[in-house]
């Protein structure tokens, strides 16, 4: 995934969720992402997305709570102000 062009509606429907706090993700090789407490249905979303630099592990790694990068936030049209109406921190 080189640009935002490349992102399927799947990718910025999981951005969305993120963006929205609604998702977690496992530590490990193949880190597992979770949206509202359910695995997410493809298996390989939440390590594409951090690969691409879009998202991030709020806790540097760790397992926990996923936000966006300003990457993914520019990938949705959002800026940080954006965020703090939905009561995120960017």
């Amino acid at each position: 995934m080189s640009t935002t062009a490349d992102l399927t509606h799947r990718d910025r429907s999981v951005l969305r969720a993120v963006a929205a706090g609604r998702c977690a993700m496992s530590a490990g090789a193949c880190p597992a992402l979770t949206i509202d407490g359910l695995c997410c249905s493809d298996q390989f979303a939440g390590a594409r997305l951090a690969r691409a630099g879009l998202i991030r592990s709020a806790q540097g790694g760790a397992a926990g709570a996923v936000s966006l990068t300003d990457t993914g936030l520019a990938a949705l049209g959002l800026g940080s102000q954006d965020l703090a109406a939905l009561g995120q921190a960017a």
